[in-house]
């Protein structure tokens, strides 16, 4: 019995929390798109380019992809971080004096909705597409692109 009034006490604090605000849901899917971007790598891509065209190819090469790798880390603790502090308050985004609170991708790519019958009507007679190897940093290969 006792434990049974933990459990749910417990479940009524979670709820509590979470519950009737979208500041939690924000802070929680923002959380794991940040805590995605060492997988993802657009802050990496995104810092080459910028440092190769701005500066040179070469320091796009060196300076780049070391700032990028600082950028990835830095959005993958900011995505940690706010993944285990998502049920308090503050609900806005941390951090946007060196991060933007939406995920980067380089100036040369921007993605688009895949090609599937959940966001295009084309499916229905038959043709369906979308990217090739969407995992794969650089991809941007689609079969059928809108």
């Amino acid at each position: 019995m006792r434990n049974a009034l933990f459990l749910l006490g417990a479940v009524a604090l979670a709820a509590a929390f979470t519950s009737g605000c979208a500041g939690p849901e924000q802070k929680l899917g923002r959380g794991i798109s940040n805590s995605a971007e060492i997988i993802r790598g657009g802050e990496w891509r995104r810092s080459v380019e910028q440092t190769a065209v701005f500066d040179s190819p070469e320091a796009g090469r060196t300076v780049g992809f070391v700032s990028g790798f600082n950028r990835t880390m830095a959005r993958t603790g900011v995505g940690l971080y706010e993944i285990v502090t998502f049920p308090f308050p503050p609900y806005h985004p941390i951090f946007t004096s060196y991060l933007s609170p939406h995920p980067a991708f380089p100036d040369n790519y921007r993605p688009g909705l895949p090609d599937d019958p959940l966001y295009d009507t084309h499916t229905y007679v038959g043709i369906q597409g979308g990217d090739i190897a969407p995992l794969i940093p650089g991809s941007r290969f689609q079969v059928i692109d809108n």
